[in-house]
């Protein structure tokens, strides 16, 4: 299972206009879709409500008929509206019962996690990220890592399928995948692909 995380200005810092760099996060998209991404996590936290329902719809449009799925950073008002496929909650967002509750049966429910107690209290949730796994350039060098012992005990605790976020490399998904995760998430490594126009194997 991959996830794509977007971040429209890591994809393409030399674009010259705000339409530039959406209509880049839309070709990216539709790369995702034709290359089998299972989820595409729409996280640009600076877009005011507007340009992100745009960019929701868009994207939406643009995986449709396609196993891909769209779902939304912690806007649950957003994917709703735009038609998404769920929401993707940060760690200490809203309760998952209290998204449930507004829901339609179906709806991708997911969170970050970075430990194992937050594991546990995630509550109803499709999927958990788990991380920052490895040193990660959107993260910093001070943020703590879990490295893979940490990611193969929040699998352990949990039932749901856990994927793991921070420095993903291909190189690194065989050890993601050693720790029982159901797969990876995150920025650079579908840049990367989406850059050379490979299909992830």
């Amino acid at each position: 299972m991959l996830c794509l995380v977007t971040d429209r200005r890591r994809l393409r810092p030399d674009a010259g206009t705000f339409a530039a760099a959406m209509r880049a996060l839309i070709d990216q998209a539709s790369w995702a879709a034709g290359a089998g991404i299972d989820l595409l996590q729409v996280r640009e936290p600076d877009l005011d409500t507007a340009p992100l329902s745009d960019l929701v719809a868009a994207l939406v449009d643009v995986v449709a008929g396609s196993g891909t799925r769209v779902v939304v950073n912690d806007r649950t008002d957003v994917a709703l509206a735009c038609h998404a496929h769920g929401v993707h909650l940060r760690h200490n967002s809203v309760p998952s019962e209290a998204a449930r509750r507004i829901v339609p049966p179906g709806f991708l429910v997911g969170r970050s996690v970075h430990n194992e107690a937050e594991a546990r209290l995630a509550g109803p949730v499709d999927y958990l990220i788990a991380g920052t796994v490895f040193a990660s350039r959107s993260k910093g060098g001070g943020a703590p890592l879990l490295g893979v012992d940490g990611l193969a005990g929040i699998v352990q605790a949990v039932s749901v399928p856990v994927l793991g976020i921070g420095g993903v490399t291909p190189d690194r998904l065989d050890e993601i995948a050693a720790t029982g995760a159901a797969g990876a998430a995150g920025i650079g490594l579908f840049i990367d692909w989406f850059d050379r126009h490979e299909t992830p194997s």
